[in-house]
């Protein structure tokens, strides 16, 4: 399998995401994980009109996920995945799909959270679970654009 990049992002498939990261990315296939969007026929469809030029577009659960990367489905592509919260990235590592790096661009404000950049923040949960992505080896950074200068979360968090 090929995931060429991972990221978390709240908006998902968005202007920035289509317009900066995908074509950093060189993947040729953008991959959202979520499994509220996936299930919602009308989020799918409106999120699909933002299908970056030359790429395919999945839009999946994490179930899903897991299974076609098990099955080797994506072996020849070259995957930019983007999910919500980075407990669905724990969930892909923890069933063996190989993420070397995590890129953490906005997320929603949320109470009593850690900030790890002007846009980026982590509840007392994702605080746990990007301990755990570090244990693994994977690197984790914050960036809202390719243009920002990526800012290591490992101190942030503790």
């Amino acid at each position: 399998m090929s995931i060429v990049m991972s990221r978390i992002d709240n908006r998902l498939l968005h202007g920035i995401i289509v317009t900066q990261w995908a074509p950093m990315s060189k993947a040729n296939r953008v991959m959202v994980i979520d499994d509220s969007v996936a299930n919602d026929d009308i989020k799918k469809s409106s999120m699909r009109l933002a299908r970056p030029a030359g790429m395919a577009v999945s839009i999946i659960t994490e179930e899903t996920a897991i299974t076609n990367f098990k099955k080797g489905k994506y072996d020849k592509e070259k995957v930019f995945v983007i999910v919500k919260e980075p407990e669905t990235i724990l969930h892909l590592v923890e069933n063996g799909i190989e993420l070397d790096r995590l890129i953490v661009g906005g997320t929603m404000v949320k109470e009593n959270a850690l900030q790890l950049s002007s846009r980026a923040y982590a509840s007392e949960e994702n605080v746990e679970t990007y301990k755990k992505l570090l244990a693994t080896g994977m690197e984790i950074v914050t960036q809202f654009v390719p243009a920002d200068k990526a800012q290591d979360i490992q101190s942030k968090i503790g």
